[in-house]
């Protein structure tokens, strides 16, 4: 037998394979400890919307019928609330779907990508499946260099990401700098603009991709329910696009890829504006308790426009981190990010926020 590596191809070698957060349960049993808290992994800590729970009840008997193979109410729904064409809209399995469709449309092998990084691996991860080039383009004090951006550009750059809010830091680009950034954008480029956090940014000037739809450039926006709305085990989301590049995403588009709960979970959550509020309410006074009591400590960090907040550890990194792992509290080191001195932090519940805090304290007295 041949060796696998001959079958497959050299952007596929070249794969680093994503690591996920630590699972609650697999910390527990390792660590021989007992109610554990995940902050690790951006999630809605209030869980999902009351009505989406009560939607999917009544979908359980008709689980063997197949899915609406266009999320036809789903596209309707989101119609309605963003006021764009359902044209303009492809429910996905999670926004990550869209990335995977983005690339498959659009990219041929030798096509280079822009990546501002650190940020969401996946962009380099598609790419490189495709055989495509990740021109890596560094952050300037931790924000997207959008001027860096520009001078990468080549006759052979196809796509463009640009992760607002961006993850892992946080910070956003604004509206006036990402509309004068377009100016200088050639018409054969496209711009994928991953807005997986958007519904947490409290900045004015946030430039939303949806009032794109008809600007004179190829922009792709993804949105996703796995945040703000609580449905992150349900793994959708959706892309915003002109119904020119949605109607060839959707030729490469699974039949059925969005399944039944995922469907009408969506479909109530997006009516549940108590839910919402209440979570954009919990993640912004979350945010503002964690300022104060790190700036008491003297612990340095980046003001974020998200649900996250990005923390400078220094060289004590990865002993706190291991004390917070002991101690129950599940964060995301930076280490893969290529920030080896911080940790990633989920806004989490007023107990589980100051929990975090007293373990924190804990864990800098004992590396003193």
């Amino acid at each position: 037998m041949i060796s696998a590596d001959r079958l497959v191809s050299e952007g596929v070698k070249q794969i680093t394979p994503y690591i996920p957060g630590k699972p609650i349960e697999e910390l527990e049993k390792e660590y021989g400890i007992r109610g554990a808290i995940k902050m690790a992994s951006n999630e809605n800590p209030l869980g999902p919307s009351p009505k989406a729970i009560e939607a999917m009840k009544k979908c359980f008997s008709t689980l063997h019928r197949y899915p609406d193979a266009n999320s036809l109410l789903l596209k309707k729904q989101l119609s309605i609330k963003l006021r764009i064409p359902q044209d303009c809209i492809i429910p996905s399995n999670g926004s990550n779907e869209i990335l995977e469709l983005v690339s498959k449309v659009f990219l041929r092998p030798g096509h280079e990508v822009i990546i501002p990084e650190p940020t969401f691996s996946l962009y380099a991860k598609f790419t490189q499946a495709m055989d495509g080039a990740p021109i890596r383009v560094p952050l300037k004090n931790f924000g997207i260099d959008l001027r860096a951006v520009l001078e990468k550009i080549s006759p052979r750059t196809k796509i463009i990401f640009i992760n607002n809010p961006n993850n892992p830091t946080g910070t956003i680009v604004k509206k006036k700098e990402f509309e004068e950034f377009l100016k200088n954008i050639p018409a054969t480029i496209i711009i994928v603009l991953d807005e997986a956090y958007g519904e947490f940014a409290e900045e004015p000037d946030f430039p939303q991709g949806k009032n794109y739809l008809d600007a004179q450039h190829w922009i792709i926006t993804l949105r996703t329910f796995s945040k703000v709305y609580g449905l992150a085990g349900l793994r959708i989301g959706y892309g915003l696009a002109p119904q020119e590049l949605t109607q060839y995403l959707n030729k490469v588009r699974q039949p059925f890829n969005v399944n039944s709960l995922a469907q009408v979970a969506a479909i109530a959550a997006l009516d549940d504006n108590d839910h919402i509020e209440k979570t954009i309410g919990i993640i912004s006074d979350g945010k503002k308790y964690l300022y104060r009591q790190l700036d008491q400590l003297g612990v340095n960090y980046i003001p974020s426009q998200s649900n996250f907040i990005m923390i400078h550890l220094g060289k004590q990194c990865p002993r706190v981190y291991d004390f917070l792992l002991r101690m129950g509290v599940i964060v995301r080191p930076l280490t893969s990010f290529g920030f080896p001195e911080y940790i990633r932090l989920s806004i989490g519940t007023p107990e589980e926020n100051a929990r975090f805090i007293d373990t924190l304290k804990k864990a800098l007295l004992n590396n003193q």
